[in-house]
């Protein structure tokens, strides 16, 4: 089947290949003629795992070309899947859906009769409707909107794709619920379950697994806050209620909490969306979700503090993160990189190191000093964070790292590393949940990562 995917940033890029990857002839668009001609010439923009292959497979099978072309779009196929950005508004929480509203526009004058539209990005619910109308009044009649909620997770996008938990059809007729039937027909054959709905049930859908998933977060590192005053440990903790199957322990980590591009936007997006619903009493609970999590990172930068020995001025702080997430080189709301730089403005000598994100890094946060590996991060360094929890820093040997330090103190702000190697080498292990007389916070006020 004909299809174009429009934008191709960490969604679009991934779903075009992955279409191609299954057989399907694609046309990636963007107005980004950089990152176009990048893709191309069969080189991804950013690190995402198995997307280098499968670009690479997709351009030599013939299956998967781009463009920079709305118009070049339009005329190609019958079939368009909308992957552009939905960032926050710069002016309040909502939503911004001016890419959506520029990419509808730029392609309806020129749109196939019958052409169907297909919303992966993630948008507030009714946002459809108004497509509708939108594509009503700029004069194409007989062009549909669906959408097709995207639930994939930054380094494991590719196999997220190809082998999803489900499939989500949001469709107004029966055709285009058989036209992305056709599409996903092999994932179906294989037993992927498959959930036909409408339109605002299916934009929904996304915006409620989002809100659950930052409530589990939030709710466990709330935990963390009781466990640090009572001297308990959220990791024990959050083993024994995860036993329980109406509870389940996937997202019970206790640590600096979520970022990236989707939970602290979505979150606050379906808050403002229920507001204009006139049910914002529903969901005021994400508020609090939204704030606690904020408050991890201010919780971490004390915490360091109190590591160094009551004030982080002058002291070098060895940062291993910059990356929201593991396998990835998104920084976009890191908190690594929030708490990077609030040490930063606090006074510290701070060196970051991160396996992918450096360079996004350093382009975001120039005052910052780097390191292109963790030895060089850590020499001289008066304590030691794990804030991005990749497994390299999971493998590391603190035994190594010992003669290379100014003190050997580590905040393990990921709770994934292994106290008892780490104490038994002679460092002084702390991690929030976990050591009561060393997190009291000092400060609830939320650290932003934007400068």
């Amino acid at each position: 089947m004909k299809m174009t995917v429009i934008g191709t940033g960490y969604l679009g890029a991934v779903h075009a290949a992955c279409m191609a990857e299954i057989g399907h002839e694609v046309l990636g668009v963007d107005n980004d003629e950089a990152k176009t001609a990048a893709l191309a010439s069969g080189r991804t923009p950013f690190f995402e795992p198995g997307l280098q292959e499968l670009i690479t497979r997709g351009i030599d099978s013939g299956r998967l070309r781009f463009t920079t072309s709305l118009e070049q779009a339009a005329r190609f196929a019958g079939l368009h899947f909308l992957c552009v950005g939905t960032p926050q508004c710069p002016d309040g929480p909502g939503a911004d859906l001016r890419q959506v509203d520029a990419v509808v526009d730029g392609l309806a004058p020129h749109l196939l009769p019958g052409a169907l539209i297909v919303g992966k990005s993630t948008v507030p619910v009714g946002t459809a409707e108004r497509l509708t109308a939108r594509l009503r009044a700029a004069g194409a009649p007989t062009a549909h909107l669906a959408w097709n909620p995207e639930f994939l997770r930054e380094g494991h996008a590719v196999a997220d794709t190809l082998q999803p938990d489900r499939l989500v059809f949001g469709t107004a007729s029966a055709d285009a619920e058989k036209v992305l039937s056709e599409v996903y027909a092999p994932l179906i054959r294989s037993g992927i379950p498959c959930v036909a709905t409408d339109t605002a049930t299916a934009e929904l859908v996304k915006m409620a697994a989002n809100s659950f998933l930052a409530t589990k977060i939030s709710f466990i590192n709330a935990m963390a806050e009781v466990c640090d005053a009572a001297g308990a440990d959220v990791t024990v903790l959050a083993h024994a209620i995860g036993y329980d199957n109406r509870i389940g322990r996937p997202f019970l980590n206790a640590g600096l909490g979520f970022g990236g591009g989707c939970l602290p936007k979505d979150i606050r997006a379906f808050r403002a969306r229920a507001t204009e619903l006139e049910v914002g009493s529903a969901v005021a609970f994400l508020s609090e979700i939204d704030e606690i999590n904020l408050r991890q990172r201010r919780r971490t930068v004390d915490l360091t503090s109190r590591l160094a020995g009551g004030s982080v001025t002058g002291r070098r702080i060895a940062v291993l993160g910059a990356a929201f997430k593991p396998d990835s080189d998104d920084i976009r709301d890191s908190p690594a990189l929030a708490v990077a730089a609030q040490l930063h403005r606090e006074g510290a000598l701070v060196r970051v190191h991160d396996p992918q994100a450096l360079e996004n890094a350093r382009a975001a946060w120039p005052q910052l000093d780097y390191a292109s590996r963790v030895d060089k991060a850590c020499e001289g360094a008066d304590v030691v964070l794990h804030l991005t929890d990749w497994a390299e820093y999971r493998a590391l040997d603190p035994d190594a790292l010992t003669p290379l330090v100014c003190r050997p103190r580590l905040l393990d702000a990921r709770n994934s590393l292994n106290p008892d190697v780490w104490t038994r080498a002679g460092w002084q292990y702390a991690a929030l949940g976990r050591l009561g007389a060393l997190s009291h916070p000092s400060s609830d006020a939320p650290v932003s990562a934007s400068g």
